[in-house]
């Protein structure tokens, strides 16, 4: 089974970036007991302050859709509505290669 990665652009309303980051502990703290989750970083580029970003890796298909169909995911976006400026930008990745794979 191949790793499967997730990058995610999530622009954000002007300003509410750290407030963002905050509510985002959510999917962090619901990841942990993810079996197939083995990456999952919210990263800020301080050159775009109205935007996160998010890495994650999974340890394949299945991983992901399991991670994507959580009942708390479903929950999430309702969480993350208000600080969200449009859609999110969602990139799923096949890696090649590179430390940690």
């Amino acid at each position: 089974m191949s790793k499967v990665a997730v990058w995610v652009r999530l622009p954000l309303k002007p300003g509410v970036r750290a407030e963002a980051a905050t509510a985002f502990q959510v999917a962090v703290d619901n990841v942990q007991s993810e079996e197939g989750t083995l990456v999952y970083i919210l990263h800020e580029e301080e050159t775009e302050p109205d935007a996160l970003f998010v890495y994650e890796l999974y340890t394949g298909q299945d991983a992901l859709t399991a991670h994507s169909s959580a009942d708390w995911f479903k929950a999430f976006g309702p969480t993350l509505a208000p600080f969200m400026a449009g859609r999110p930008e969602i990139h799923v990745l096949a890696p090649v290669t590179g430390k940690g794979l």
